[in-house]
């Protein structure tokens, strides 16, 4: 027997969140609403959400329809938002390799070739923890999102190192690798920790124990970036051996060798419902894949030189890329028609994001700025100029009010 608890909403991507009652066990179920726009029929969507989902009776239908209501505004509201400078950090006195949020925004993390990573808090830009203990540079570095109570950090001495955000104690070192860390990522559960290194593996690790859960054993060069997929069954690692795998997180066998590129993986990402995955590679084009198949359903083209970056905003219906041409693009991820070129930049953009919204592009370039674009138009809204060096990376916190940017000029800058 289920039995409802409590209903909330979910903004980026739109959704709701069932908790509810089993053999008394409270469980929690999301309703995902990736194609909501203010003009959907709410009543139409709620006899499609009641045939689907047996948790939604008629005693809380009135409820559904006002957070769907409430989902829709929050869609529809005009985006004009202008950044300006809050803060900027030398954060480091060696250079900077990496910058990260929290979910809402109110710290972010810095490694850098200091062998440090620092856990900041962003309203005050006071220095909340510095993370000591690695012999190397501190290169990959993440919170576990959406809690953002662990760190954890990958570096070049080979290890990863899993700390209290909260404290700044480390839990655990994880030790296998036989050369330099190059990626990672939690698992959005935040019961593992994948890396990826230049041994040519990516390994997942326990984050309550400790331990080693498993290999990925597959690439023949470096894997140099992964990606769980939303529910955390799935990883895919990109390597330059120009292929990306797919991985089953639970058994660690490999479920499909995506190949294809005739260049180096720079980046791999899932969409949201777990159903794509996209690839970027140093060979100009990006390849967007079937996860069910494993099949190639789209090359896309347009690029001269190679693609640094790419990513799926939150609904998984569009796809932005970064090129060393200087150039952005932004495409449609199911027909792949590319939507618009986002041109302005004078040199390479390392670094592309959208705001959780999906109506802005954040593109981060060598030429020293981040640019801020309309989807819809293509449009350059604004320059964030400021940086005396190349920008290496750019994100938004989780209600895209806040930018944070990293540059090799050492500082990273806060923008609201």
């Amino acid at each position: 027997m289920m039995r409802l608890k409590r209903l909330h909403i979910r903004y980026y991507p739109p959704g709701l969140f069932l908790d509810y009652e089993k053999g008394g066990q409270l469980k929690t179920k999301s309703i995902d609403l990736l194609s909501l726009t203010p003009e959907t029929d709410v009543n139409e969507l709620l006899t499609d959400i009641r045939a689907a989902e047996p948790l939604i009776t008629s005693s809380c239908v009135e409820q559904v329809k006002i957070l769907i209501q409430k989902l829709q505004d929050k869609i529809g509201q005009k985006d004009d938002r202008k950044f300006y400078l809050f803060r900027a950090l030398q954060a480091h006195i060696l250079p900077l390799t990496n910058v990260a949020f929290n979910k809402s925004g109110s710290c972010f993390i810095t490694g850098s070739y200091d062998r440090t990573c620092k856990i900041w808090d962003t309203a005050s830009g006071e220095e909340l923890h510095t993370l000591e203990g690695h012999k190397n540079v501190v290169y990959a570095i993440a919170f576990n999102n959406p809690y953002g109570d662990k760190v954890a950090t990958g570096s070049f001495d080979k290890t990863c190192k899993l700390w209290s955000a909260e404290t700044g104690k480390c839990f655990y070192t994880f030790r296998g690798h036989t050369a330099e860390i190059v990626c990672l990522a939690f698992n959005p559960q935040s019961t593992l920790v994948a890396t990826g290194s230049m041994d040519t593996t990516a390994k997942l690790w326990n984050v309550e124990s400790g331990e080693e859960a498993s290999t990925l054993a597959g690439h023949f060069a470096e894997v140099i970036s992964l990606s769980f997929n939303t529910t955390g069954d799935q990883l895919v690692t990109g390597s330059f051996d120009h292929t990306a795998i797919l991985w089953d997180v639970p058994s660690g066998r490999k479920v499909y060798v995506l190949a294809g590129h005739r260049g180096e993986i720079s980046c791999v990402q899932f969409n949201w419902d777990c159903s794509l995955i996209v690839t970027a590679s140093l060979d100009k084009t990006c390849k967007v894949w079937a996860v069910d198949s494993g099949q190639c359903l789209s090359t896309l083209l347009g690029h001269n030189d190679e693609i640094l970056d790419v990513c799926f905003n939150f609904t998984g219906q569009l796809i932005a890329t970064a090129s060393a041409d200087g150039t952005s693009r932004v495409y449609n991820a199911k027909t792949f028609q590319c939507l618009c070129k986002l041109e302005g930049h004078k040199e390479e953009i390392s670094k592309v994001c959208f705001n959780p919204q999906g109506t802005r592009v954040l593109t981060a370039s060598m030429d020293k700025t981040v640019r801020l674009w309309c989807v819809s138009t293509g449009a350059c809204l604004q320059v964030l100029e400021g940086h005396c060096d190349e920008i290496f990376s750019c994100a938004f916190n989780y209600e895209g009010d806040t930018i944070i940017t990293g540059s090799k000029d050492n500082t990273c800058r806060i923008w609201h």
